[in-house]
């Protein structure tokens, strides 16, 4: 094992009293701790021969007063055969709607993450979930109320109701096999489905007793769209040495400067924790949310590494050659 330094920011601040100006991190040359590519199902299942899957769980996740309707939604698997619908906490599965588009061509699928660990929620793996957020929105430019076909068709579909599915995909997003590894979660909105999975892997009965910290932050405009809340405080209270949760609520509250807050100020108070973590060669940061919500975490992250004499550019280079960096948007 040896040390990669990352080099000091040009005209960067002091740092922190309890943390060094230059950033040791140790390297680790052998093989990323991913799961090995040919034991990741891929495929399964592709669009010109689905599974179809059975909906046995919709239900609304955010309070019934909140302007966005989000589902979690459950399929069995238990008729998957040949071969059997097999998957990893991270990946995803593609939805087939039915019916046509515009041009009378079938509807694409819409890929949605995984909001189970591996086991599902039966813990026999003959589940699958996802957290599906109706979409609906009037069109600037036509002033056309516009409905999202697939969102729509599954928030929609009753218990019983038949679904064309494919997947799973994603080889990349997923949980270091090392025992006793860091994770850092970022997510916004829905995206907090594959760390619903994570967390549901880590914390289970077989891996109850890992040493490795788990730091989730989570934002959303208001409580009322807190999705998994009582799972969550579940997590802090049962594992309280070991899992941390952030929270911020853009609409409700305010960061350091009288703005709203944003899960990239959340990172920033937690920075020295943070950048000590990133520090371990056995630490992982995963981004899943809207597309653009990872401009504002580069900029904390930056912010943070100028005042400990980071260089954050070839901190950031040196995480995604080492297979630490993932990042998930839509």
């Amino acid at each position: 094992m040896t040390d990669f330094i990352v080099s000091p920011a040009p005209h960067a601040n002091e740092g922190f009293a309890s943390m060094e100006n230059n950033l040791h991190i140790a390297v680790t040359p052998a093989p990323n701790h991913l799961e090995a590519a040919e034991s990741i199902p891929s495929n399964l299942y592709k669009p010109k021969q689905p599974f179809t899957a059975t909906l046995v769980n919709n239900k609304r996740l955010n309070h019934p007063t909140s302007p966005n309707d989000v589902h979690h939604i459950t399929f069995d698997l238990s008729q998957a055969k040949d071969p059997e619908f097999r998957y990893l906490a991270g990946q995803s599965i593609g939805i087939l709607p039915p019916g046509v588009d515009d041009q009378g061509k079938p509807h694409k699928l819409r890929l949605y993450s995984i909001a189970t660990p591996a086991t599902g929620e039966d813990g026999l793996e003959k589940s699958v979930s996802l957290c599906v957020k109706r979409l609906v929105y009037n069109n600037p430019d036509t002033n056309e109320f516009v409905s999202g076909v697939c969102s729509n068709y599954l928030c929609n579909l009753p218990e019983g109701s038949t679904v064309e599915i494919t997947g799973p995909v994603g080889k990349s997003f997923l949980l270091p096999t090392q025992p006793n590894a860091n994770l850092i979660m970022v997510g916004t909105g829905t995206g907090i489905a594959p760390f619903r999975g994570f967390l549901k892997t880590r914390y289970n009965a077989e891996n109850a007793n890992q040493r490795g910290q788990t730091h989730l932050f989570f934002g959303t405009q208001t409580h009322q769209d807190y999705l998994y809340q009582e799972e969550l405080a579940y997590f802090a209270q049962q594992f309280p040495e070991t899992f941390y949760l952030h929270t911020a609520f853009s609409r409700e509250q305010k960061n350091a400067t009288g703005e709203r807050m944003y899960v990239q100020h959340r990172i920033y108070e937690q920075r020295e924790t943070v950048l000590k973590l990133l520090q371990q060669p056995n630490t992982y940061f995963y981004v899943c949310g809207l597309k653009g919500m990872e401009t504002g975490i580069f900029a904390a992250m930056e912010k943070a590494c100028q005042e400990t004499g980071t260089d954050w550019a070839a901190l950031l280079a040196h995480l995604k050659a080492e297979h630490r960096w993932h990042v998930e948007v839509y």
